[in-house]
């Protein structure tokens, strides 16, 4: 089964990558995988306090994961696959795309403020040519009826 990687952040264009990866996969027979990453902090001899924030993070993550997941679940039938890894944003992707050979497409929300689309769709798409599958940029301000024509 091809699956939609779609990373999973605190951005407001991540929710216009989750519609577009579900409804594609619903429509396609396919399935999502939701990516998101727990960036390391530098803590040195406080590890007892990194490993207190990294289980926070995690809590988050799959918090804010359900509420995709049941939105996937009972809109789209798709019954999405969280992986949490822990990392800098890029080479965790591009692990990822490596570690799961069903992985056929990557969509990032691309963000609308001034300050251009994002860091993650700005280094992904400077490596479009060597991702070993498409990637797929989704603008931040569509509208939930023009996401659904256009897939």
């Amino acid at each position: 089964m091809r699956k939609f990687l779609v990373v999973l952040d605190d951005t407001r264009e991540c929710l216009n990558a989750m519609r577009y990866a579900a409804i594609r996969a619903s429509k396609t027979g396919g399935g999502v995988q939701v990516l998101a990453i727990v960036e390391p902090a530098e803590f040195g001899a406080w590890v007892g306090v990194g490993d207190i924030m990294r289980e926070e993070a995690r809590e988050r993550i799959e918090v804010h994961f359900e509420v995709f997941a049941k939105w996937m679940r009972d809109k789209r039938g798709i019954d999405p696959e969280l992986v949490i890894r822990e990392g800098e944003p890029v080479p965790e992707i591009i692990a990822q795309l490596r570690a799961d050979p069903e992985i056929g497409v990557v969509v990032l929300g691309a963000g609308t403020d001034s300050k251009g689309p994002g860091p993650l769709v700005t280094a992904l798409s400077r490596q479009a040519g060597t991702l070993p599958v498409p990637l797929t940029i989704v603008p931040g301000d569509l509208s939930k009826e023009r996401l659904e024509e256009i897939t």
